[in-house]
């Protein structure tokens, strides 16, 4: 299912880097020592507004440098005609520099896709992939503006330790953006191009060249600097390694609400 979120299981361990002091979709964002959130979201596919995925982000500050969490995913098809339990992941980030506004994080993650899939069973070996990701991020404050480029590699295979069999090498490269508009409305947006590194998958199909890019617009709004609420729009243009780059019909919509505590 194409979603309206960063193409990651752990997307938020891949892009959430420096201290802000409120919960509000902003890349720096992190917890402060002790601290907790939660995001819920609830997101379109790009091509039929009947299929929808919800997801859930944890994360707790273990120190004001170093945070970790989990993150689910479920999905629907055709109004509940198919569903599954997508993806489980845990991850860690740690603040490795901030000064002067600028921040950069190192990020680790292990994640599961498939997790129970439509008419399969918990874990199915047929249809569930495990995914190893390592990552950093660059962001700078400048006020009102913020930026945060960030770079991270995937690993994908069919056993969590299967080193010795091909696996799927990913590339991701993204950009965020968050501007505040004053205390409580933002407008938000991403860019991110994920690319495979390999000429071709385990099964001998041919992706030399293959690549999404997947980008985000929105606006969030702040209730209070513990809760946020935001929408969401979303369009992918993929390369399938052969011939030009295409536009998938239609847009992804989405919402999300966040939490700290």
């Amino acid at each position: 299912m194409k979603k309206l979120a960063l193409t990651s299981l752990m997307a938020v361990f891949a892009v959430s880097a420096a201290s802000a002091a409120a919960i509000n979709d902003n890349p720096l964002y992190r917890p402060m020592q002790g601290q907790a959130y939660s995001v819920t979201g609830l997101e379109s596919h790009s091509k039929s507004t009947s299929d929808w995925v919800a997801t859930e982000e944890l994360a707790y500050g273990v120190t004001d440098k170093l945070a970790i969490g989990m993150e689910l995913s479920a999905s629907e098809s055709n109004w509940f005609d198919q569903s599954g339990i997508d993806t489980f992941g845990i991850g860690a980030n740690y603040r490795v520099f901030e000064q002067n506004g600028w921040a950069v994080d190192v990020m680790g993650s292990y994640g599961l896709y498939g997790v129970l899939p439509y008419g399969g069973s918990f874990l199915d070996k047929d249809a569930t992939v495990y995914l190893w990701t390592v990552g950093a991020q660059v962001g700078k404050d400048f006020g009102k503006l913020t930026l945060a480029g960030h770079v991270a590699m995937d690993y994908v295979n069919s056993e969590s330790f299967n080193w010795n069999d091909d696996g799927i090498h990913q590339v991701r490269l993204g950009l965020d953006g968050f501007l505040a508009l004053d205390d409580n409305w933002a407008l938000v947006g991403g860019v991110e191009y994920t690319g495979i590194a390999d000429d071709e998958l385990p099964n001998g199909t041919k992706v030399e060249n293959a690549g999404t890019w997947t980008g985000t617009v929105g606006v969030n709004y702040n209730f209070c600097d513990n809760t946020f609420v935001g929408a969401y729009v979303g369009r992918e243009m993929s390369h399938t390694g052969a011939g030009e780059w295409s536009t998938d019909a239609g847009f992804a919509f989405g919402a999300k609400f966040g939490a700290q505590f």
